[in-house]
């Protein structure tokens, strides 16, 4: 079991971006940045089997039209697990949009997308992804405005046997990430930088074919566990009527033969 307080050398590999990732005050900040020749990113060290990890971010500023911060867990292989938070910038004044989704053994297609309540571009917020045997919850600032439950029930896959890496990366997605594509990326305004501070932890890390939860310390972990109690459910309700943009679950159009089974319970 690991709580690891983050500094960004110990925890982290700059992965790509010929410079343009950069580790800074001692470990304490690191700072993403993408300019018309490339983007950069980065991974953990550590590879995790269920954890409740916080990172907090502040995005691209100005216009970010066609820029996307990604931020996500996922394996490797063809038939890959992947927790996804995907900020797709827009032009100044307009809100970014929260993209998040969930694969399972090489499945996606689950995709809801938020706006935000505040400005995630004037200061840090905490971006934190809890993720234990029975479900995934999403939060921002302690907030959930997510939740995919285990469904092995009906047939759905769970993300439960394969350890994920963290990962992040700024890059260019302007063929889609702006009202589909019809807003470019403004060079002019380049470089674009994310910032990146206060990584935790609280999490089985894997290492070879062994995870550090195997024994019974997962127990004495609340996180392992834990659930939504009744306020938190509210907030939920309260993020999802009000900021909520996009819900598969609610795309029939999408789904002609029916709507996925895990959308059938909630």
């Amino acid at each position: 079991m690991a709580a690891s307080a983050g500094n960004f050398y110990q925890d982290f590999d700059i992965t790509w971006g010929d410079g343009r990732a950069k580790i800074l005050n001692n470990g304490d900040l690191l700072t993403l940045s993408l300019d018309k020749a490339s983007g950069s990113g980065f991974q953990s060290k550590n590879e995790y089997l269920f954890g409740k990890i916080d990172m907090q971010l502040k995005l691209v500023p100005g216009n970010s039209a066609g820029t996307v911060t990604a931020y996500y867990l996922s394996s490797k292989g063809s038939s890959w697990d992947e927790i996804d938070f995907e900020f797709l910038g827009n032009l100044s004044g307009d809100p970014y949009i929260l993209h998040t989704n969930v694969f399972s053994q090489g499945k996606g297609n689950r995709e809801q997308q938020f706006y935000l309540w505040f400005d995630p571009t004037a200061d840090f917020h905490t971006y934190s992804i809890l993720w234990n045997p029975q479900r995934i919850i999403f939060s921002v600032d302690g907030t959930p405005i997510r939740e995919f439950k285990n469904m092995e029930s009906r047939g759905v896959a769970f993300p439960k046997e394969q350890p994920m890496r963290i990962y992040s990366s700024l890059w260019n997605a302007d063929e889609w990430a702006t009202r589909g594509g019809l807003v470019k990326t403004d060079w002019s305004e380049a470089p674009f930088t994310a910032s990146y501070r206060n990584f935790n932890a609280n999490a089985c890390v894997n290492s070879g074919a062994s995870s550090s939860c195997t024994s019974n310390s997962a127990s004495s972990n609340a996180w392992f566990s834990q659930q939504l109690d009744s306020t938190s459910q509210d907030r939920l309700r309260w993020v999802q009527n009000n900021y909520m943009i996009y819900n598969y679950c609610t795309d029939a159009k999408r789904f002609p033969q029916g709507l996925p089974p895990e959308c059938q319970s909630s």
